[in-house]
């Protein structure tokens, strides 16, 4: 028998370590004092979690760490526990290797067996594609409860060492934007008090015949040393010029399918990639009414992380009839993401 209805539990989210700041980066990077109120002044985030030890090189926690802390947290949270889930679908840009996927990881560390599971690779509208995964196999089949999971380890791909003086501005800026963390959702056809409904959920490709805003490599025997390439960069200045538009796009068509206005979302979790740039999409989406959720400035742009940061906030301040909009943009191939609910 099908379902009607996907609501979500709970959530739950893991950061690495201490947070560490801006002056606390540029001491470990010798940058100079400008660069440090550069990135206050003009980036606006002033703090990020590293699951690497910058003095050491070593990784302190891995994807899985992460994501099975924030897993366990949002089944504690829901009142459930390994042997409740159904379903378990993961999404990250970035999982600990190849092989074995990091979502069995994280079901082993569970106790989570015999069960269906999906690893999705995507950066920031991998939490989305997640979600709606979950909630498809949930409305079409005899499952009950998903375990939806996002997460990265951003750090892994930084080198300690390098000097950033050398580096130009699309390698610079990750440096910057950065944080590592994972959050993770429960989601069931049995609805609880005050738990919200997953109206919409958008995924859309739209980078047809355009240049890419962010490539990360993979590196392999052949080509780890290779030295004509950046392993990581971003086209700031695109992104800068597109997040903003395709917010707004990503809005209406979520809206304009329920018949809803801009007036009627109560809470809104806009895309996190910057302090800075959160406030130019917040100010162009034009919802005054909305509370916004926001977390980048303090803990950075944690990717697939995020949205479920963003959950964990609001999901306690729901009541009756509210209702929430998720946007967010993947700058990889141009990928429109978001989500709406409502509590009923």
């Amino acid at each position: 028998m099908e379902a009607s209805d996907v609501h979500i539990l709970s959530a739950g989210t893991a950061l690495p370590g201490d947070p560490l700041d801006n002056a606390g980066l540029a001491r470990h990077f010798g940058m100079d004092p400008v660069w440090e109120q550069w990135v206050d002044a003009f980036v606006g985030t002033r703090a990020r979690h590293l699951s690497v030890d910058l003095a050491t090189g070593k990784l302190r926690s891995s994807l899985a760490d992460l994501s099975t802390e924030a897993a366990a947290r949002a089944l504690d949270a829901a009142g459930l526990g390994p042997g409740d889930v159904d379903l378990l679908v993961l999404g990250t840009a970035t999982p600990d290797q190849l092989m074995p996927a990091t979502v069995n990881l994280v079901a082993d560390r569970l106790g989570i067996n015999g069960v269906p599971t999906y690893q999705l690779q995507s950066g920031c509208a991998g939490a989305f594609q997640a979600l709606e995964v979950g909630r498809k196999l949930l409305l079409a089949g005899e499952e009950r409860t998903a375990l939806v999971i996002g997460g990265e380890l951003c750090s892994r791909h930084f080198d300690p060492d390098v000097d950033l003086a050398k580096l130009d501005s699309a390698e610079l800026v990750n440096f910057v934007l950065f944080g590592d963390g994972a959050g993770a959702a429960v989601l069931s056809t049995e609805p609880a008090p005050g738990t919200p409904v997953i109206r919409r959920v958008l995924n859309r490709l739209t980078g047809l015949d355009r240049a890419p805003g962010q490539i990360v490599e993979w590196t392999g025997a052949l080509d780890r040393d290779a030295t004509d390439r950046a392993y990581i960069k971003e086209d700031y200045k695109a992104i800068e010029q597109s997040v903003p538009v395709m917010s707004r796009e990503i809005a209406e068509e979520l809206l304009g399918d329920l018949g809803w206005e801009p007036t009627d979302v109560d809470y809104l979790l806009p895309p996190q990639l910057s302090g800075r740039m959160t406030q130019r999409i917040v100010e162009s989406l034009g919802m005054p009414t909305a509370e916004e959720v926001s977390l980048v400035d303090r803990i950075a742009n944690t990717g697939n992380a995020m949205p479920f940061f963003q959950l964990e906030r609001t999901l306690p301040q729901l009541a009756e009839g509210d209702r929430v909009l998720g946007v967010s943009v993947e700058s990889s191939k141009w990928l429109k993401a978001g989500f709406v609910l409502e509590v009923v």
